[in-house]
């Protein structure tokens, strides 16, 4: 369990008058911990000695211990804890590097706040400067370091293959399947076309293979799992069928492959691979909507009015033949050259999907148009160039239409659910109002760069006024930090079993409906629609009991996913720059700390660290409520938010770290 899923779980487990807390720490990478208690505004500092060998995650009981004071004077006097219990690990697998030290084999973690090294009980045929994965055995009370034991040597540390698969063993996800799964994925290869074509003629299957239809993907895509179906009523009205692979018929309850599935929970995208939740027969092939291929689907049927309002909706399985395979990239030629395979359809989509958006707009859904980074690599996985991903106006038109089915499904669950009974329970996608003193941190910083973001009294903010906000810095050297500075303010979009709707989208009702090949919840949603129908199969108790746990399971899952898919990123970013060192470039202050300037380069938006002693011929003091540096002498001010001029002097791959210094 991480920290940020655990937050609110924090308990007070003894009497008042000699209170022990129960709940996650969090560990820096020096070894001090932290830990959050319910009602009280600053955490419990954990000083080292105290910390009881607790790492970042764990779930501990702390003790209060009254005020601690730093014996280096590092910092002042505040309210420690001490940890007496450590319940469960957050982890129990690392990765590393192996290494010498005083006679022993250790193991040097790639995870940074694992803070200290891992002495390898048994080093076999290992090398050392090879990369590993490490099981923790044990750490006792009078021992400096955990033990240890390699579970798979990974290869050799700094090449493309080993830090990628590192990357990715590092959050729990391996490209190969257990054979259980690989024994029922063989006999899919040899029966499931076959499978697949006798239930293409189930006739409780609504048929649009005669509905022109298509797939818009990114160009590299290779599963495809949603797509898009149009046709013009008799009456004028408009049917728009949002069409998902039909997963659950292949992938059931109690098979080795739903097992791996509810393990890895999702799909993992890095720069150079896919490790898919499924395996290729079912995320490539049999799952996959294919153009000019007979194909399964669950589907959410609009009939639209032409001012895209929803007149009526369908739910269930079908199924479709794709007639076209686009790429957001020539779907957006079609439309823009006017003519082309399906410009009619494209253009009444287009028209419609504006409509359905420009609604959610005023209801006071957030439009963080973010720049995505797209690092392109050659054959041996060196990065060549790093571009950022242009959001063109059929990215948009796939959106608005996905949105539009979660919601329309998360409706539908809810409706369906609310009288109670075995079969209660379903699935949401939640996300909360921002935390109050987070939007308060969020309006001094932006106060500081000359922006001003309108609260409630109560220190609440609404979608309008975070739009305002964005429109206001479109096109600014400052536009990437503003929109990220107020991502991180916002609470974090998890899984649960108990709606309280969706802030950043201004639904009253969310679910993930539309990615069943790379996301387990969406395959559940499946599995409800379908217990739901006339004739369906009834969920058990059993399962649904578990929904609370499985909910937090994926939104744990996805977080690890997304911690490796940045690192991956990350990881090639400097390995880009590490031929530049020297080089000269346009960046921008992303953060100020006592230790220095962070600053994010304009270009690739890579980001390091101007060391305070490098900021200038000055003595720079930090000013911790105006997010600045200024030099006692010269009054130098370095502020966030500010233009700077940077050079690059040193690019550290495997620590996915750069070190700048200001151009005069």
């Amino acid at each position: 369990m991480s920290a940020d899923d655990a937050s609110s779980g924090r308990t007070a487990v003894s009497a008042v008058t000699d209170p022990v807390y129960e709940g996650p720490i969090t560990m820096t990478r020096k070894g001090i911990g932290f830990f959050a208690v319910e009602g009280q505004a600053e955490d419990l500092l954990i000083p080292k000695e105290w910390s009881g060998h607790a790492l970042s995650g764990d779930i501990v009981k702390v003790k209060p211990s009254g005020k601690y004071s730093d014996p280096m004077g590092r910092m002042p006097p505040r309210e420690s804890g001490k940890v007496v219990e450590i319940i469960s690990r957050a982890r129990e697998t690392f990765v590393g590097t192996l290494i010498e030290e005083a006679g022993l084999t250790l193991m040097a973690p790639d995870y940074k706040k694992m803070y200290v090294p891992i002495v390898i009980k048994d080093r076999g045929d290992a090398q050392i400067g090879y990369k590993v994965l490490v099981r923790l055995l044990s750490w006792d009370a009078d021992k400096e370091y955990p033990m240890g034991v390699i579970e798979e040597v990974i290869g050799k540390a700094g090449v493309h293959e080993t830090e990628m698969r590192a990357l990715a063993l590092g959050q729990g996800f391996s490209s190969d399947y257990p054979p259980g799964v690989v024994a029922e994925a063989e006999a899919l290869e040899k029966n499931g076309a076959k499978i697949l074509a006798e239930e293409a003629n189930n006739p409780k299957r609504r048929d649009f293979r005669n509905i022109a239809t298509c797939t818009i993907d990114p160009f590299d895509a290779k599963d495809f799992d949603d797509a898009l179906s149009i046709r013009k009523l008799p009456d004028g009205n408009i049917e728009v069928g949002v069409h998902i692979a039909d997963v659950s018929f292949f992938v059931r309850p109690g098979t080795e492959l739903d097992k791996e599935a509810v393990a890895r929970a999702t799909s993992v995208y890095l720069v150079d691979r896919t490790i898919p939740m499924l395996p290729e027969v079912l995320s490539n092939d049999l799952c996959s909507l294919k153009p000019d291929e007979d194909r399964l689907a669950v589907s959410a049927v609009f009939t639209l009015e032409s001012d895209a309002n929803i007149k009526n909706v369908w739910f269930g399985e079908t199924v479709i033949h794709s007639d076209k395979r686009f790429t957001y990239e020539n779907a957006q030629e079609v439309l823009d050259s006017g003519s082309g395979v399906m410009h009619e359809e494209l253009s009444t989509l287009l028209a419609l999907s504006k409509k359905i958006r420009a609604r959610r707009a005023l209801k006071g859904a957030i439009e963080f148009d973010t720049a995505e980074v797209k690092i392109e690599l050659d054959a041996e996985g060196k990065p060549i160039a790093v571009h950022l991903k242009e959001r063109k106006a059929t990215n948009l038109l796939i959106e608005d239409f996905m949105l539009l089915a979660n919601e329309a499904v998360a409706k539908h669950l809810s409706k369906l659910t609310s009288n109670g009974g075995p079969n209660f329970y379903s699935l949401y996608r939640i996300h909360d109002a921002p935390d109050t003193d987070r939007i308060e941190n969020l309006t001094n910083l932006l106060r500081v760069m000359g922006y001003h973001l309108k609260t409630s009294g109560s220190g609440q903010v609404t979608g309008a006024e975070l739009n305002k906000l964005l429109e206001s810095v479109k096109g600014k050297p400052e536009e990437y930090l503003v929109k990220m500075a107020t991502l991180r303010s916002m609470s974090k979009a998890v899984y649960a079993t108990r709606n309280i709707g969706h802030f950043g989208l201004a639904f009253d009702f969310y679910t993930h409906f539309t990615s069943p090949i790379r996301r387990y919840p969406d395959l559940v949603i499946h599995r409800l629609i379908k217990a739901h129908a006339d004739d369906g199969t009834p969920i058990t108790t059993e399962e649904m009991q578990n929904f609370d746990k499985l909910a937090l399971h994926a939104s744990e899952r996805e977080v690890a996913a997304a911690s490796a898919e940045r690192d991956s990123i990350k990881m090639k970013q400097v390995e880009f720059l590490a031929g530049r060192i020297g080089e000269e470039f346009d960046a921008v202050i992303s953060g100020v700390t006592e230790r220095g300037l962070y600053v994010e380069l304009q270009e690739t938006h890579a980001d390091g660290m101007i060391n305070v002693r490098n900021v200038g011929d000055d003595f720079f003091e930090y000013e911790e409520k105006q997010y600045r540096l200024v030099g006692r002498r010269t009054h130098k001010v370095y502020r966030l938010g500010d233009p700077i001029r940077v050079k690059l002097t040193a690019a550290r791959i495997a620590e996915k770290e750069l070190d700048f210094v200001p151009v005069s």
